[in-house]
């Protein structure tokens, strides 16, 4: 017996926001023990991965995953994203090569369920202990390895980037006697002002 295809949450993917194309997970397919999975970039891939994220290039991007269902129909998806990406200086304009070694911890759940659990992971303004973030939603049945991965890797990037070694230095300025702060008030006194003390030695002299 054929199943009628639940078309209803399906999109059409934008692969300019989607760069990292990668098998999905069916959820109902995973095992009980749970299941491994590995993925590399290709280099069309790594170049898009660049674009988006205004690098200069994607050497090499690398993803792996241990994928768990759990009760409820809920998925935990820990792994790691490693890569090694091209970037600019911020200070000296060179360029350079920076490794990124992401991790991954991603809870999935039904769509439906996800209200309901982001009300209990809400942040308390009077807490001191940390919240975890809410699910993401389960769409179509398969959680996306790719898209996971990407985000992460874009989590991972330096916006600030500097070669080892490099620091800001401010711009050294001559010190010029016309530029203190008291040389326009010394122009404006008159060349033959004296101080009181000088008037009254004065008349003492003309005594």
């Amino acid at each position: 017996m054929t199943r009628d295809r639940d078309t209803s949450r399906e999109t059409a993917r934008d692969p300019s926001k989607d760069p990292w194309r990668a098998p999905p997970v069916i959820v109902a397919q995973i095992p009980d023990a749970g299941l491994h999975r590995e993925i590399e970039a290709d280099s069309a891939t790594r170049r898009a991965l660049a674009e988006i994220a205004d690098l200069r290039e994607v050497l090499s991007a690398k993803a792996s995953f241990d994928v768990a269902l759990k009760r409820d129909g809920k998925v935990h998806v820990e792994g790691r994203v490693r890569a090694r990406i091209g970037q600019t200086c911020v200070v000296t304009l060179d360029p350079i090569e920076t490794e990124i070694d992401e991790p991954i911890d991603q809870m999935f759940a039904p769509p439906e369920q996800i209200p309901e659990l982001a009300d209990l992971v809400e942040d308390d303004p009077n807490s001191e202990v940390e919240t975890a973030d809410p699910p993401e939603p389960i769409v179509g049945g398969q959680i996306d390895l790719g898209r996971l991965a990407a985000d992460a890797l874009f989590l991972g990037i330096d916006p600030y980037p500097r070669k080892p070694g490099a620091v800001f230095e401010q711009p050294a300025e001559a010190s010029d006697p016309a530029d203190h702060p008291f040389a326009a008030l010394k122009a404006l006194k008159p060349a033959d002002a004296v101080g009181p003390g000088a008037v009254k030695a004065k008349k003492t002299g003309e005594d």
